[in-house]
Parts: structure tokens; sequence; C-alpha cells
């Protein structure tokens, strides 16, 4: 994952046992209509829970902020805990996490064209973090 390009993070990471290919149909299904659109950067802060992973905020979008929202309620029926964070959490943000090779800085403009399914499992398990499935959004 260090060595993954920059990517804005929408949905914060759940526990599922459903298979990706089932979250990838209801993602795919619920985001037919969305078009790729920018999205600013804005200010640094240190997120996780012991607040040591830098991330550069993205600022407020009506678009992020719908696209958060039809995530989280397509993919909370998948989820082994449906009041987790993930979707209870009010104060969750669209970030960019600071790399060692790459960040972004305040005032940057980047256009997201594509959502992808990750697999966040621990870094001990063999598989790793993986994609599993991504969806090109069509230019507006």
């Amino acid at each position: 994952m260090h060595h993954w390009p920059l990517h804005i993070t929408v949905l914060a990471p759940f526990l599922t046992d459903a298979p990706p290919e089932r979250i990838a149909a209801a993602i795919e299904q619920a985001t037919a209509s969305q078009k790729a659109f920018t999205a600013v950067a804005g200010h640094d802060e240190l997120f996780g829970r012991r607040h040591n992973v830098p991330v550069t905020v993205i600022e407020d979008n009506d678009d992020i902020t719908a696209l958060h929202e039809t995530l989280s309620e397509v993919v909370q029926p998948f989820a082994a805990v449906p009041e987790e964070a993930a979707f209870t959490g009010k104060g969750f943000r669209a970030h960019v996490t600071v790399k060692r090779h790459d960040r972004v800085h305040a005032g940057d403009v980047m256009m997201l064209r594509q959502i992808a399914l990750v697999d966040m499992s621990p870094r001990t398990d063999p598989g790793g973090r993986s994609v599993l499935a991504t969806r090109i959004l069509p230019a507006d």
C-alpha cells in the first residue's frame, strides 16, 4: 500500500463476510450515473487511532459528500457490524494520505475518475491489502 498512487479515501474501512463480487456489483449499480468530478485539497491533519497518520483533508464538496453517502448506504447491508463507525460516525472526512514518495498540498485540484473497492485486511494477512474491483467514472 505504501507504493500505491495517491488516492482519495471516500469511505472508512468496514468489516464484512460478503463476497467482493456482490459488494462491487452493488457499488456499480449505485454509482451508475456518477460522473467524474473535481475535488480540492484542504489542510493537513493526523488521522488514525494514534493520530499518527498524516493526511490532507478534502475541502467540503457536494459531489464527494453525495458519493460518500451513496457508498455508505450501498455497502452498509454487507457490513458484519452495521453499527460500526464507518456508517454511524458523522465525523468522516474524505482525505488523501501523505505518502513517502508523494502528497497533495492545500489548493491542489484533483479529478476523481475512478472508484476502487479495496480489501483492507491486516498487513499480517498473507493476502495483504489489494484492489478487488474498480469502476471508471465517465467525464461530465
